[in-house]
């Protein structure tokens, strides 16, 4: 008997690190494909915005979340998202951009190139395996690149911008007990001064793999990004991403 009561408090003393781990430290990390329709357009200027047709493509972005036990001191995500996209316009109005006047009829082939990277700081207000809720801002890095080509002419012009946005941060998390199923939503907006971003998605989820060490969580849900700048290194947009995503994610 005591041999058994010895040998089952050392069971304890060596699981006890391994089952208390998620509430010292939690790291997510994730990966999603996103099939992305694109509307909208860009320009030097306000008055002379235009409205390209661009082609469905498939972006990528991936994730690394680390949750903490120490109090006031929020939890951090980064994120990094890439958005390419192109396609070919008949332009309907004459259009101008570094300095390049294209006129109307011409047409016009238009990539938009945009790099984002999120700094997340944020406190989890709830959080159980019914119900999460997290609030928090985050610091939205943009670098992107506008180009266009007349198709027939060759003749093209080039744009760089860049900045930091800084917005508010929230998302929710349902679960449905003992089913591995569950749902969230997730989004960031600002609305500042002529500039208006969100990025917002909401998915179903499913984890297939639950023990002490890891867990993995298949994601299916949509996803809308929209980007309405105004002078910024004199670049005006109006962009909207949006489409259907699926991902996985990894908890340590």
């Amino acid at each position: 008997m005591k041999k058994r009561v010895i040998a089952a408090a050392i069971g304890a003393l060596c699981i006890a690190p391994v089952t208390h781990a998620d509430m010292l430290l939690g790291i997510y990390a994730g990966a999603q494909g996103w099939n992305t329709s694109t509307s909208g357009g860009f320009s030097e200027s306000s008055a002379g915005t235009a409205d390209f047709d661009f082609d469905s493509k498939t972006n990528g972005s991936v994730y690394v979340a680390f949750e903490h036990f120490v109090p006031l001191v929020p939890n951090v995500k980064v994120n990094y998202l890439q958005l390419d996209t192109d396609g070919v316009t008949d332009l309907s109005a004459s259009f101008e951009f570094e300095g390049t006047v294209y006129e109307a009829n011409t047409s016009l082939l238009t990539d938009a190139s945009i790099d984002s990277a999120d700094i997340i700081l944020y406190y989890e207000i709830f959080d159980n395996d019914l119900v999460s809720f997290d609030i928090g801002i985050n610091g939205k890095y943009i670098d992107g690149t506008f180009y266009v080509e007349d198709v027939d002419s060759g003749e093209s012009g080039e744009a760089s911008f860049k900045g930091i946005i800084p917005m508010a941060y929230s998302r929710v998390q349902v679960g449905l007990p003992f089913t591995g199923l569950g749902v969230y939503a997730e989004g960031s907006y600002l609305s500042f001064d002529s500039h208006e971003v969100r990025d917002i998605q909401a998915a179903i989820t499913y984890s297939f793999v639950e023990n002490l060490a890891i867990d993995m969580t298949l994601q299916v849900g949509y996803r809308d990004i929209s980007v309405d700048i105004e002078d910024l290194d004199d670049i005006y947009a109006d962009l909207g991403f949006d489409g259907v995503f699926a991902g996985l994610e990894i908890h340590f």
